[in-house]
């Protein structure tokens, strides 16, 4: 296929196997961990865990990615939809209380033919928010709840780490698709979301600004969603080589950040503590799961 999923438009030849574009895959899924994850929001994660699918390759590709290996690297096995949709079905016997769909955008195609029929358990799509307004619109129907990054406001910035100058605008118009599609949080009565937006912002070191800036756009455009306000980041991938990134985050700047959220009147969604900051939240790219249950 000459594929333009993402918003780089590559217009690169992929077969099954094999990417010329920027992802640097092929059109079949590739997988680095299928699994049982208990890292993400309290309303994801539930007491079961999250039935987290992570896929390898990233259109994104941030300088300092949590998930290097598989984000630049793109360690991974593939398989085809059929396989794919039988890892779903092994994870919600697993107890999973969703199935969360971790960087898939390169491989929109393969996820719906695994998707076709529906799942008894919600799907989560979790992106970095660079997303093209006609690919989440393939989605609409197959997705319950969204779980998008939105990283910078901040052009200049977007482009010196992740090589995205327009960033800012692509996230806003993909996120604004986002919540037409899903609409207000619905929770169950146990606290679960069902659908729903929630938006991860990661707070970055010496970049309040960039941070400033996207907190209020996210009060001015998208109040219907929960925020996810993370002090997780510590230098990971190439971020050691950067010097205004290469050092964990202080508690003086998330405090400053959450001012600014409680000053905005963002009231609904989630905190972390700054104990959060470790590399505890990148899990092991075993290949688990991937070609039989993970448990098996």
């Amino acid at each position: 296929m000459i594929c333009n999923l993402c918003p780089r438009k590559c217009g690169a030849y992929r077969d099954e196997y094999i990417g010329e574009g920027f992802c640097k895959t092929g059109t079949r899924p590739k997988l680095a961990r299928c699994a049982l994850h208990f890292d993400e929001e309290p309303c994801i994660s539930g007491t079961r865990g999250s039935g987290a699918v992570f896929f390898s390759g990233c259109q994104l590709k941030c300088a300092y990615c949590q998930n290097y290996g598989i984000s630049h690297g793109c360690f991974g096995d593939s398989v085809d939809a059929s396989r794919l949709r039988d890892i779903f079905f092994e994870l919600i016997a697993q107890g999973a209380h969703n199935i969360n769909l971790v960087s898939g955008t390169h491989f929109v195609p393969g996820i719906l033919k695994a998707l076709k029929g529906g799942l008894p358990v919600p799907v989560v799509w979790n992106s970095s928010g660079y997303e093209s307004v006609s690919t989440l619109r393939a989605l609409a129907g197959a997705v319950d709840v969204y779980l998008p990054d939105f990283k910078y406001m901040d052009g200049a910035l977007a482009e010196r780490l992740s090589g995205a100058a327009d960033y800012p605008e692509v996230a806003v118009d993909a996120i604004g698709e986002m919540l037409s599609q899903s609409g207000k949080a619905v929770f169950d009565e146990s606290g679960l979301i069902r659908k729903g937006t929630i938006i991860r912002h990661l707070v970055l070191p010496n970049h309040l600004d960039n941070t400033k800036q996207v907190l209020r756009r996210i009060k001015w455009d998208f109040e219907d969603a929960y925020l996810s306000l993370m002090a997780q980041y510590v230098p990971m991938g190439r971020a050691a080589e950067i010097s205004d990134i290469n050092r964990p985050l202080t508690r003086e700047e998330y405090d400053e950040a959450l001012e600014t959220m409680y000053a905005l009147g963002l009231e609904n969604g989630y905190t972390q503590e700054l104990s959060a900051a470790t590399s505890a939240y990148t899990p092991e790219f075993d290949l688990r799961g991937v070609h039989s249950a993970a448990n098996g």
